[in-house]
């Protein structure tokens, strides 16, 4: 096969792709720029409600906070508590969802004397744009179908850059001023496939790394074969730990009490006496059914990252230390699988990072737009090059 038949195969899978998923691509980029500062976002626009004045006064227990909260109204089951080490920080708390499958707004409460000092705001805007983002906001959330596609999505992002590479290496492939400047002085088809193929050239690395970071989110198995490749054996089966079995009285408690709120203070304590002052924030995050082993994230002071935390299983009955996995025992592998989110959204190379992500996710509808345009280009273009068809007159 010819150099020049397999580019134009090449040409024919790449124009395929691109019109079939272009549109899906350009939502999925727009949404993801969308999200790419919303912690700034947030922290600007709720700075009233997330900080407080510092006080000599004791701060409130995780229980006790909860239990003055109900008292100013039905909010429903707590599912999530964020504590800071920070005197100035107002405590966090989430709400499991109710029987409908839609969850309440979370609240930020006063640490010292248990006040509602009220729900952030934008935080229904950012939690739809992240399903939308993520699920395309099809019915089942993580486990319906638009996880799957924007899975195969992502590989099918992954086939055009490598096509995209191919089809538009140029004769003096060594020359930076081919490969990433646009000819401007163009008009029309030409102008659109120097913005297509040069500012795809910029992008190519960062939709990449997106893509291939954002598939440990769609696939068991991609995500499976990527532990299986950068950590420890005993790192990953650390990870698949069992549910820890729930004691005895626990479940006699339950059995004579009911529905009987779990308890976190001992988890908090046990938290307190592993890592003492040195966390900057804890998310406190409950179980789902009728477990006894509370999630703990901590995160240490000044860290601007989302992945780089210790993580610990703490038995909320007993206050026993399930599990510990401490952030700075990982070797690199392990460190880049949990980064795997900053690396997505481009945290890892700090604040100019998720700014670059950000400015090539919202660049997708570009790419929607001059691929829209060259194939119909492209499809006009063949049309005036068909010979004319000769027509018969009749009595000649």
């Amino acid at each position: 096969m010819s150099k020049s038949s397999i580019k134009a195969a090449l040409l024919q899978v790449h124009s395929v792709i691109g019109l079939v998923l272009a549109l899906l691509w350009a939502v999925v980029g727009v949404s993801g720029a969308t999200m790419a500062f919303e912690d700034e976002i947030q922290a600007a626009l709720n700075r009233d409600i997330m900080r407080v004045d510092a006080s000599a006064a004791r701060r409130l227990t995780p229980d006790e906070l909860v239990a003055r909260l109900q008292t100013a109204g039905a909010f429903g089951k707590v599912s999530a508590v964020t504590m800071a080490s920070d005197p100035t920080a107002a405590v966090r708390i989430r709400f499991a969802r109710s029987e409908g499958g839609t969850r309440p707004s979370s609240v930020y409460v006063d640490p010292y004397n248990g006040h509602l000092l009220g729900s952030p705001r934008t935080e229904d805007f950012f939690a739809t744009v992240r399903k939308l983002h993520r699920w395309l906001l099809l019915p089942g959330d993580g486990n319906g179908y638009g996880r799957k596609i924007t899975g195969a999505a992502a590989i099918c992002l992954i086939v055009m850059l490598i096509s995209g590479l191919v089809l538009r290496w140029p004769h003096r492939a060594r020359s930076a001023k081919i490969w990433l400047k646009p000819n401007l002085a163009l008009r029309g088809r030409g102008l659109h496939r120097s913005l297509h193929a040069v500012i795809g050239t910029w992008v190519l690395p960062v939709y990449l790394v997106t893509a291939l970071t954002g598939l440990t989110y769609s696939y068991e198995w991609y995500k499976a074969g990527a532990s299986w490749l950068l950590a420890r054996p005993s790192a990953t089966a650390a990870t698949m730990q069992p549910k820890a079995p729930r004691p005895a009285d626990a479940a006699k408690a339950d059995a004579g009490a009911g529905a009987k709120p779990l308890g976190v203070d001992r988890v908090w304590s046990t938290f307190l006496e592993q890592q003492g002052d040195r966390y900057g924030r804890a998310l406190l995050t409950l179980p789902a059914g009728t477990g006894t082993v509370v999630r703990v994230r901590s995160w240490p002071r000044g860290s601007s990252l989302d992945t780089a935390r210790d993580e610990f299983r703490i038995d909320a009955v007993t206050g026993r230390l399930v599990s510990a996995d401490i952030y700075a025992d990982k070797t690199f592998g392990e460190r880049i699988l949990a980064s795997v989110l900053d690396i997505h959204r481009g945290a890892i190379l700090g604040w100019p990072g998720k700014l670059v992500f950000m400015l090539a996710a919202a660049l997708m509808p570009l790419f929607t737009v001059t691929g829209l345009l060259l194939y119909l280009s492209r499809r006009r273009h063949r049309r005036l090059a068909r010979p004319p068809v000769a027509t018969l007159v009749p009595g000649e």
